[in-house]
């Protein structure tokens, strides 16, 4: 890399960086970007303003609309960019579509942006957990933190990695993994139940994205539930 690219300081601003999976039957019912608008109340407090299928993202916010949009251009995937209100926590996602053999596929990423005196709400992923299993049908969630900008954009420079705080998995892998050996993962801290205690989802806490050493804590727990 450029010497110049290299360079890097610090401001004490940080990202919240959400990945989410879910699956829903194909249904006529189905209304798309629960989960997203879910994310978006509980990490700033509104829902989001704005979407679109290419930038700038236009049209105000409609889970009605956005699905009519996905279900015309099926089998064919749909991706759509999300914009948070102007007015509360700058927030942009990304969401793709897809219909697939196990249903209807969301795979979505939100990034919220935090100032050196904010705290980033850790405490709060597992209940966005645990209503993302009971009501959006969720598969799993990597919840990771980044050194970045507030206002979320990118510098011409480099910006160090994201470290995963948090991954989530829903009822079906952890049924699927066996429920006994899900939930004695090789980490010391012990997950949280999400969801129905007859069939539950999995959160399992991974720090609070100071260290690197989360990303071997992550690789041991997938390696773990991959090791059945």
């Amino acid at each position: 890399m450029a010497e110049r690219f290299k360079e890097f300081a610090t401001t004490g601003e940080r990202q919240l960086l959400l990945s989410l999976h879910t699956r829903h039957p194909a249904d006529d019912q189905l209304v798309l970007a629960g989960a997203l608008e879910e994310a978006y109340r509980t990490l700033t407090g509104a829902p989001p303003a704005g979407w679109g299928t290419a930038e700038p993202a236009s049209l105000p916010w409609s889970r009605r609309q956005l699905t009519d949009v996905a279900r015309d251009r099926a089998p064919d995937p749909t991706w759509t960019v999300v914009v948070g209100d102007p007015r509360s926590r700058p927030a942009i996602a990304t969401l793709t579509v897809s219909r697939t053999t196990g249903g209807v596929e969301e795979t979505l990423t939100l990034a919220v942006g935090y100032a050196p005196d904010e705290d980033l709400p850790l405490e709060d992923l597992p209940a966005l957990a645990d209503r993302l299993v009971r009501e959006h049908r969720l598969v799993s969630m990597l919840a990771q933190v980044r050194s970045g900008r507030r206002d979320l954009t990118a510098p011409a420079h480099f910006e160090p990695p994201p470290v995963p705080v948090g991954f989530a998995l829903g009822p079906e892998d952890v049924h699927e993994i066996g429920p006994t050996h899900a939930r004695r993962p090789p980490q010391s801290t012990q997950p949280t139940e999400l969801g129905p205690a007859a069939r539950p989802g999995l959160y399992y806490p991974l720090g609070d994205g100071t260290s690197g050493a989360a990303w071997a804590a992550f690789e041991q727990l997938v390696r773990h539930l991959r090791t059945q």
